[in-house]
Order: structure tokens, then C-alpha cells, then sequence
């Protein structure tokens, strides 16, 4: 369970992220998060990993209270909270398999246990057969398969999503999100920020719509109808 209560963050200079977003995201929900370039989305989905924390309100991830957890334990947060990035962030010296196994790595997992745990995603975004690739080896949508693989290879029970198919062609994005709602009937709640309006149209999943920095639609079979740039700015915090 996710929980906003009147949550905004302000950047230096009373510059706001997002502005008193209330929401609540239950467990096992796919929610697209859209909204123009600028308007709040990165920085909510930030604060969902504690790389940012709110100035204002109250966010509780399961049990976590993001305002109050120490950042020391910002660690075991993202063990519950996997995300996924539009430029992959994959160390280019390491392997398909090696950039997963990281995961299971840091976890404290035998070798057994991670091998075995690496393996079994790389089968579920069909990698297994290029394992030993490095990532300039690869397509962009391997990239972006393999950076899934690593975002799930720990089991969390969030996954965060930023703008996967953003440098994708229409067919490979198409493949992502077949990869994401498969994680998605697994029981894992999925958000994905996206600018991709063919895809939030055709899924109807819920949507929440954030403009300015505020939350300004919130639909349950939403469709994607934000203006594709922010038409002002966000105004200082008063």
C-alpha cells in the first residue's frame, strides 16, 4: 500500500516537485502516472525510494514512513521497491547476468540462491540466451529488458517504472509493457510514468494525471489527454 497525505516536495529556492498530493495505490494496482515534461512525475516517483523526501505531508510505503525512516535504512525500503529507468543505468563491464546478479548480490544471497534467482527473470524477459552479452552488444529494448530483470530479481513488491519506452520504437515499446503487465498478473503493483499515450489508451488501467506539480485527475480506466509541454511554469511556493 502506497499512501500520499498532502505530500509536496519543494526544491531549492521554494521551487516546487509536486504540491499536496493526496492518493492512495493499493497493493496489486497498475497505475500510469502522465503528465506534460516538468510536471511532478519524476519527483513522485523519487520519493517513493526515499532519493528525495517530502517537505510537507505524510507518504508511507507499506510500513515504511518516508519522512521519518532514517536514510540508513533507505536500503531495505528498496528491497520492497524496484524501479526501472528510461537510460537503463547498466555498468557497461558487466554482463547481462552480472548486471542482475548484483541484486541478489548485495542481498546477501549464496551463489546458488542468486544464480538460480537471475536465471529465472532472464527467462521471464527472454534473456536467458544472451546472458553473457555485454550491454553495448545489445539492442535498446534488451537494455531495457535487462534492466527490468534487475529491478525484479529481488522480489519487490513495488515496481517503478520511469518512462521505460521513452527511446524505444512503437514495436519494442509494445514488447515492454507485455513484460511489465506480466510482472503486473504476478501480484507486483506497477507504476509507470509515460509519455506514451497509445499505450495508456489501449490498457485503460488507472491513471493519475499530474500537472504543475499537482495531482488534477485521478480515473480509473483513464486515457491519456495532458498537452505534451507544460504551458507555464510551476510557481514558487507562497
Amino acid at each position: 500500500m502506497i499512501r500520499f497525505t498532502s505530500v509536496s516536495k519543494y526544491y531549492p529556492g521554494d521551487i516546487p516537485g509536486i504540491v499536496d498530493i493526496t492518493a492512495e495505490i493499493t497493493d496489486g494496482e497498475f497505475v500510469f502516472l502522465i503528465g506534460p515534461s516538468g510536471s511532478g512525475k519524476t519527483t513522485l516517483l523519487r520519493l517513493l525510494i526515499r532519493d528525495l523526501v517530502p517537505s510537507e505531508g505524510e507518504l508511507l510505503v507499506d510500513e515504511w514512513n518516508i519522512d521519518s525512516m532514517s536514510s540508513k535504512s533507505a536500503y531495505l525500503l528498496r528491497r520492497t521497491v524496484g524501479i526501472v529507468f528510461q537510460d537503463f543505468k547498466l555498468l557497461s563491464d558487466r554482463t547481462v547476468f552480472e548486471n542482475v546478479a548484483l541484486v541478489p548480490e548485495i542481498m546477501g544471497k549464496s551463489e546458488h540462491e542468486a544464480q538460480k534467482a537471475v536465471m529465472n527473470v532472464l527467462e521471464l524477459v527472454d534473456l536467458a540466451q544472451k546472458r553473457n552479452l555485454f550491454p553495448q552488444q545489445l539492442s535498446q529494448g534488451e537494455m531495457q529488458r535487462t534492466s527490468i530483470a534487475r529491478a525484479i530479481v529481488g522480489g519487490p513488491k513495488i515496481l517503478l517504472a520511469d518512462e521505460p519506452t521513452g527511446n524505444l520504437d512503437p514495436a519494442t515499446s509494445l514488447s515492454i509493457i507485455k513484460i511489465l503487465h506480466e510482472i503486473h498478473t504476478l501480484g507486483t503493483t506497477v507504476i509507470m510514468a509515460t509519455h506514451n499515450a497509445d499505450i495508456v489508451n489501449r490498457l485503460k488501467k488507472r491513471t493519475l494525471t499530474i500537472e504543475h506539480g499537482r495531482l488534477v485527475r485521478d480515473e480509473m480506466k483513464g486515457k491519456y489527454h495532458v498537452p505534451l509541454k507544460s504551458e507555464k511554469k510551476h510557481p514558487k511556493k507562497e
